[in-house]
């Protein structure tokens, strides 16, 4: 039977992979099982084994890499989600904790959900998602390719740069968290049975955006709860990006769409509006958001 899993997507970010790697064999608790799908990535099977291999714990979880074909409309976030979590399963994992690829774990980060996992709370009402904080590593000094050596690691709390406005917790305690708009597919855990009640992700949406808001639409449907909880830090390596994401204008309007028409209202509604500002995108005659430009 295996216990914890971790499930990570991964398409490119290969030094983001090999950090987060050398993070999970340096906590307090190794997973039983690294799944990682790689979307249209041959290359990560064997960038996942070489850094597990030199990633110094004498045990080593099982590593299984899932491929996942490409989509013609962006990454099959949703979709790549849905086949690791399943392969988990049918490895025997009873706990899945959800990592991205740019996720560095804290030392306590399994651990802590996993214990959490394990013990029964009144407030966690089924289907129960466990959340834990993120802070934003700065870029690599120059030369430093990626977090791997210790003393890097040991560095992550001092560097790492937490969000005002995300929820911080000290180890052992936990949060209620009654907005589950909240909830952010970063870095969450669930039980098997919790996450399969939810039917798992929609792969309705293809690409950026969208799928991590429909997740919390599904579990609130279904009558569950989030939690925040201390101690499962999640430390977020750097990578360039847009504000708004630009990069992912086609994707973010397609699939508020899809949100549109499954819940009846429009998420991402900060970016839209960025986007219109900026001429790239606006509601036509019947509310319906497009690409303009």
């Amino acid at each position: 039977m295996t216990g914890v899993a971790v499930v990570t997507l991964a398409s490119g970010r290969h030094d983001h992979l090999r950090g987060q790697i050398v993070g999970l064999a340096h906590g307090e608790r190794l997973p039983d099982l690294h799944v990682v799908a790689a979307m249209d990535d041959p290359e990560i099977v064997h960038v996942a084994a070489r850094a597990w291999a030199e990633a110094g714990p004498s045990t080593t979880p099982r590593l299984v890499v899932v491929d996942v074909a490409a989509d013609p409309l962006g990454l099959p976030l949703a979709g790549a989600r849905n086949l690791a979590a399943g392969e988990a399963t049918a490895q025997g994992a009873h706990s899945l904790v959800f990592l991205d690829v740019d996720c560095i774990p804290g030392p306590g980060t399994v651990a802590t959900y996993a214990r959490e996992l394990a013990e029964p709370h009144t407030s966690r009402v089924s289907p129960a998602v466990l959340g834990g904080d993120v802070a934003y590593l700065p870029p690599l000094p120059e030369g430093q390719r990626d977090w791997t050596a210790p003393a890097d690691l040991a560095r992550l709390p001092e560097v790492g740069q937490h969000r005002p406005d995300r929820v911080r917790l000290a180890p052992g305690e936990s949060r209620p968290e009654p907005d589950l708009n909240r909830f952010w597919s970063l870095s969450f855990a669930m039980t098997v049975a919790d996450f399969w009640t939810t039917g798992g992700f929609c792969t309705d949406y293809v690409g950026y955006g969208g799928e991590d808001t429909d997740f919390a639409q599904v579990v609130g449907e279904r009558g569950g709860s989030l939690t925040w909880v201390g101690g499962a830090t999640a430390y977020h390596q750097h990578h360039a990006s847009t504000s708004p994401p630009v990069d992912h204008l086609e994707d973010i309007v397609r699939n508020a769409g899809v949100f549109a028409d499954r819940w009846g209202w429009w998420p991402m509604g900060g970016w839209l509006e960025a986007f219109r500002e900026r001429g790239l995108a606006a509601p036509d005659g019947t509310g319906r958001w497009r690409v303009t430009r």
